[in-house]
This record gives structure tokens, C-alpha cells and sequence, in this order.
């Protein structure tokens, strides 16, 4: 997934999360999109990739693309560091999310995530789509509908949804 997708994903989620919760909706969503990004720093090319690159470089080099940072090993570590250094749960809980919301974006591409590094299971969803692709400017528009229906709840504007 694109660096938007991954940004509206890490939206999307905090604000749903916000909305059941209690969170402070604004403050989430901001983490969530940081939290969205974070698992890329794996990535020389990807948004978070380009503001570190040295750090960047260092994980890309020592553990590849889509591994230690695409984990749930990662996903720990981060939790326990937000736990003791965030004093504010909507940070702590949106950064987590975000990063939550992007694992399941990229565990729904075609490589799929080594979800258990170290070990080398690649985990991908039955469904998938291939970076850039229609389907992913799909995705992009649906977690974008998704953000509208938990804003506008919010706002105290009902969206009857009927299937």
C-alpha cells in the first residue's frame, strides 16, 4: 500500500476506535497517521523512510522490507514503549492502531508480512490487492467513507447505513 492508503487507514481506525472508546478524536487521528507510517522506516522510499534515512538505511540493511517492523514483535516493543514514555492514552492507543491498521493494509497486498519475524511465515489475507492498483485507490476510497461516517458522528450527524 501507498504511503496515502496507509495515512487514511491509520485515520480511519483511530477515529472508529475514538468514536466507541471515548478518545479525543483529533489527538487519535493524528497518532493513528503516525502510527500508520511508523512500520515503513523499513522502507528507504516510503514517506517516514525519507525524514530518517539514516535510521532507515540501518533497519532496511539489518532486517529487509516487511519483517521486524511489519511484526508482531514490533508491534510490542512499540506498545511497551508507549506505555511507559506516553503519559496520554489517545496518543498511546492511536499510535498503536495506526501501526495495527497498517499491518492488516499490508498483510492485504500481494507479499503480504512476515506478521511472526522471526520467524519466516509470510501472513497475506485471502483477499488481496497489488500496490498502486485500482483496487488499492478502492481500499483508499473506502477507509475515506469510513473517516466521513465517524466525523460526522461526532458532529451529531446520523448516516443511516442500510445493506
Amino acid at each position: 500500500m501507498t504511503g496515502k492508503t496507509h495515512m487514511m487507514g491509520g485515520i480511519a481506525a483511530a477515529t472508529a476506535v475514538a468514536y466507541y472508546y471515548g478518545f479525543e478524536p483529533v489527538t487519535m487521528a493524528a497518532a493513528g497517521t503516525v502510527g500508520a507510517l511508523l512500520p515503513d522506516l523499513c522502507h528507504t522510499k516510503s514517506k517516514i523512510g525519507r525524514k530518517f534515512p539514516l535510521l532507515s538505511t540501518l533497519i532496511s540493511s539489518v532486517f529487509g522490507h516487511r519483517t521486524f517492523t511489519h511484526s508482531l514483535l514490533f508491534l510490542l516493543i512499540i506498545y511497551l514503549i508507549a506505555k511507559t514514555y506516553i503519559p496520554n492514552d489517545s496518543l498511546s492507543v492511536g499510535l498503536l492502531i495506526g501501526m495495527a491498521s497498517h499491518l492488516l493494509l499490508d498483510a492485504g497486498t500481494v507479499n503480504g508480512i512476515k506478521f511472526l519475524f522471526p520467524a519466516t511465515i509470510k501472513v497475506r489475507l485471502p483477499f488481496y490487492v497489488r500496490t498502486g492498483s485500482t483496487g488499492e485507490q478502492v481500499v483508499l476510497a473506502a477507509l475515506t467513507m469510513v473517516t466521513c461516517y465517524y466525523i460526522a458522528g461526532f458532529c451529531g450527524i446520523s448516516i443511516p447505513i442500510h445493506f
